[in-house]
């Protein structure tokens, strides 16, 4: 089916990371042109927006001018920016209870996660403005449906991306782009570089994959294919509001044992 996205200008935040590039690859294999957004992995960024004829742009997100800036870099770049992939942010590895958990990594969780979101689409939704189309896809986690012991930081921003700004956004988009739409994709554990030390851990994996129906981890390219989706008038031009689990089957609950037929 043709997605309907060549020629389209798409810019995906944290573009440089394991599920980001995967999703900067699957908007390139579509003829989209690309930016992808970094921090600090320049390097990686730039290779990666060589190999799919895209521009790498640098900002931290989490500072509202760096933020207001990227967008307009992004239209300069490409021509035109149609799609908004929200997808930066960062997982705190340290488990840390709520007791002990400092304001300090509770802000910074925050601000990395939920105030780079915002300040992101807030920045394209202004170019939407004057444009009069433009879609958005934001990724969470299943952390944000489930909750995670340990990162209560990282699951509350989560789930305030896939509920309260989510269907928020979906109906505010439409009073400057009558055909905009905002979606979510929450990815389960899914095997990427943030994740190797994890996912080589049999005993781990067999642990975590107890709840989900798919007894296996993910990979990157499951998650970029239904962003790719997502953004797709073409494919999902009635789809709005509406978050997408990429994760298994997963479950808030134990779904098999290891072993077991």
């Amino acid at each position: 089916m043709d997605t309907g996205l060549r020629g389209k200008g798409v810019l995906v935040t944290g573009g440089g990371g394991g599920i980001g590039s995967a999703i900067v690859d699957a908007f390139a294999a579509e003829g989209a042109v690309v930016a992808v957004h970094y921090r600090s992995s320049k390097e990686r960024a730039e290779q990666l927006a060589d190999r799919s004829g895209g521009i790498a742009l640098q900002a931290d997100l989490t500072r509202e001018a760096d933020a207001d800036a990227l967008v307009p870099a992004a239209v300069d770049a490409l021509g035109r920016l149609d799609v908004l992939i929200a997808n930066a942010g960062q997982w705190p590895s340290e488990d840390v209870p709520v007791w002990d958990m400092t304001l300090d990594r509770w802000r910074a969780t925050v601000a990395a996660n939920l105030d780079s979101v915002f300040l992101s689409c807030r920045a394209f939704l202004r170019h939407v403005a004057a444009t009069h189309t433009g879609n958005i896809v934001i990724v969470s986690s299943t952390a944000g449906l489930f909750g995670e012991a340990g990162h209560a930081d990282y699951a509350a921003t989560k789930s305030a991306l896939a509920s309260g700004l989510l269907n928020s956004l979906k109906n505010e988009i439409v009073r400057i782009a009558p055909r905009g739409r905002v979606n979510v994709v929450c990815p389960g554990w899914t095997a990427t570089d943030m994740t190797r030390d994890y996912v080589r851990d049999d005993a781990f994996v067999a642990r975590i994959t107890r709840t989900m129906s798919l007894a296996k981890l993910g990979v990157s390219d499951d998650v970029a294919r239904i962003v790719v989706a997502l953004a797709s008038d073409e494919i999902s031009g009635h789809v709005t509001g509406q978050v997408v689990t990429v994760a298994g089957g997963m479950e808030g609950r134990v779904i098999h044992e290891p072993g077991a037929d």
